[in-house]
């Protein structure tokens, strides 16, 4: 299933098809197809319990078995483990900062990015930062907190460097776990910002609960209900379904959480 507005169909980065995990006789997802086309801002919806973060686990090779197909860039992922996917091109950030805290923001990204290094490279002091980094430190706005420790960070900022860490090892898919949870307005407005400027260069896939956020920033949304997709469509299509309503507050008649009139 793909959203791209009427224009031409873009290349798909990621295809899901017939995509099932069952826990204990629990099913999780159940025949998920989902396709996210090449420089597309993807985000993801859907009540406690919808399968989004599980989705995201076996795209990323975190969890498995699973039954079905994830093909990225045409080559399936199911199966492989998790390093061989980031060395793909996938990366994610999870809800729990993962930052180190000693060490200074432009150490943590420097950290991120080795990881397509030679070892030997490794095991000298490098001077200055590598184009990746300072990239990565522009784009996040981090650049003038490069040589602060992670520790002193607000927790907006700690959400920009894990983001920057990932833009560091230049990933072709960034998969967002809530990046806006726990943010001020101030924050989260920056993180709006930061998305759609990422999303110029990359394919981004947001799980998201803060509606608010979506209406401001999305264009396409996939719905999740039961471990299944209920929709996708424009933010005012998934605002005004009667099932998105239903799923979320037990009623049709009443609007989704945070919407506003």
């Amino acid at each position: 299933m793909s959203v791209n507005g009427g224009g031409p169909a873009a290349e798909p980065l990621l295809e899901i098809r017939d995509l099932s995990v069952v826990f204990d006789g629990f099913r999780a997802l159940d025949g998920v197809d989902l396709t996210v086309a090449k420089g597309e801002l993807r985000f993801l919806i859907g009540p406690n319990g919808a399968g989004k973060t599980t989705l995201v686990d076996v795209i990323t090779g975190l969890t498995r078995p699973a039954t079905g197909s994830v093909r990225f860039a045409g080559a399936e992922l199911v199966g492989r483990r998790e390093h061989e996917i980031v060395r793909m091109g996938v990366g994610r950030t999870f809800q729990t900062s993962v930052v180190f805290e000693e060490l200074t923001v432009v150490e943590n990204l420097d950290l991120a990015a080795s990881f397509r290094r030679p070892l030997w490279s490794l095991l000298r002091r490098r001077k200055g930062v590598s184009d990746a980094v300072a990239r990565a430190l522009e784009v996040t706005g981090l650049t003038d907190l490069a040589d602060s420790a992670a520790g002193t960070l607000s927790h907006g900022q700690r959400q920009w460097l894990e983001i920057g860490m990932l833009i560091a090892q230049e990933p072709r898919l960034l998969l967002l776990d809530e990046p806006v949870a726990g943010m001020s307005k101030e924050e989260r407005a920056r993180t709006g910002e930061l998305l759609t400027r990422i999303a110029e260069e990359h394919t981004v896939i947001v799980i998201e609960h803060d509606m608010d956020f979506l209406r401001r920033h999305a264009s396409v949304v996939t719905v999740l209900h039961e471990g299944k997709v209920l929709m996708e469509g424009s933010v005012d299509q998934v605002r005004n379904d009667p099932k998105v309503r239903e799923v979320y507050l037990g009623r049709a008649a009443q609007p989704v959480p945070g919407e506003v009139g």
